[in-house]
């Protein structure tokens, strides 16, 4: 019966544990570019299995949110190098999230300052984060009104995925990639009826709205290889204005045209993203939607998110429900959250307010336990 601390193989990836870290936007890349902070956080959470990278922009229209990172300059290939090179050094191993965010942006943002660009022009009622590159200060605005990507412009869209892949890869050092397809950035936006409707070969069908993802997919597994592929699927959350009517046979359809590309992992965000993991008003199968993968010859491992604690982490490795966990905000506060896993050691709170820009405040500083015996 495996554990949660037992190795494994997922695709390419030789995880030393079965822990994750889940991608933490923290807003402290300026101009888009990596810095020494960065290499410093992520090395100290180098015991993870994987640590899987915060969002990273495939390009400038890809961008969403001020001080996030990308992977189209080469300033940023040679600030994640830096990162990378920091968490082999500790003994760790780390894919990039590649981020396309469509309509979850704002015009200053943009190239031009031209509006987001969407699967359908309709605004999300979300917000994006911007921070005064006069003050330093960060804050909450509604999302900017999208226009509608026409089919055209589509294969430059894969094309850019694909180049971050490799410029990840080939540049940055970075073990292997994963697909951002969730919580209602681009590639869920084109998935989900709310965000969806086209009339082209992009809308209407379910087939028609996995098109691109399987497209961007597909397109990152022959230039890299699939076993150093993962993508991150979220069917129910409500996260930026996102909901699809009937999202049960959407993702089922989804994970068996996943399942020949021999991925990595596939990483499930179960429920609503930082909530609850099954919503009343949004039901879903998980185990339905596992069960499709291994139907359809999918061999990658299965990874799960959203409010896993020690325990019921432990259940979901032992029974088989799942192969890896992803942790979010514990990572945040526990650098060492594998031992204080291991051993049955308290966590330490986050600080909130500390979560998105600044500096090692609320960032590098969190200690590691100094305790020696689990908690009672």
């Amino acid at each position: 019966m495996p554990t949660l601390f037992d190795p494994l193989r997922a695709g390419k990836l030789q995880l030393p544990n079965r822990i994750a870290m889940a991608p933490l936007t923290r807003n402290r890349a300026p101009d888009a570019i990596p810095t020494k902070l960065m290499a410093t956080h992520y090395a100290q959470r180098a015991s993870a299995g994987l640590l899987i990278s915060e969002a990273t922009a495939i390009s400038q229209q890809g961008q969403g949110y001020s001080d996030v990172p990308g992977l189209y300059g080469s300033e940023q290939l040679e600030g994640w190098k830096r990162v990378t090179d920091a968490v082999h050094d500790a003994g760790g191993r780390i894919v990039t999230q590649l981020w396309h965010v469509g309509r979850i942006s704002h015009e200053l943002l943009q190239p031009g300052h031209h509006a987001p660009v969407a699967p359908s022009a309709i605004t999300a009622k979300a917000k994006t984060y911007l921070i005064d590159p006069q003050t330093g200060k960060g804050r909450f605005v509604p999302t900017s009104a999208p226009r509608a990507l026409l089919a055209s412009e589509l294969p430059e869209i894969v094309h850019s995925f694909v180049a971050a892949a490799r410029n990840a890869v080939q540049g940055a050092g970075f073990d292997g990639i994963e697909i951002h397809a969730a919580n209602g950035y681009l590639l869920d936006q084109f998935l989900k009826t709310g965000a969806n409707h086209r009339g082209d070969d992009y809308g209407g069908s379910i087939a028609n709205r996995a098109r691109l993802l399987l497209e961007v997919t597909r397109a990152i597994a022959d230039a890299i290889g699939g076993g150093r592929t993962g993508i991150r699927l979220s069917p129910v959350t409500p996260a930026n204005d996102i909901v699809d009517a009937d999202p049960q046979p959407l993702f089922e359809h989804v994970v068996r045209e996943l399942a020949p590309l021999n991925l990595a992992y596939i990483h499930i965000i179960e429920g609503a993203t930082g909530g609850p993991r099954q919503l009343p008003d949004r039901p879903f199968d998980y185990p339905a939607l596992h069960s499709a993968y291994l139907m359809a010859g999918g061999q990658g491992a299965w990874m799960v998110n959203n409010g896993y604690d020690r325990a019921s982490a432990m259940q979901a490795v032992a029974s088989g429900y799942a192969d890896i966990v992803a942790f979010g905000k514990p990572f945040i506060s526990n650098p060492d959250l594998v031992r204080r896993l291991h051993d049955n050691l308290p966590l330490a709170p986050w600080d909130q307010d500390r979560f998105y820009g600044g500096g090692a405040e609320g960032y590098t500083d969190y200690p590691r336990s100094a305790m020696t015996h689990p908690a009672r």
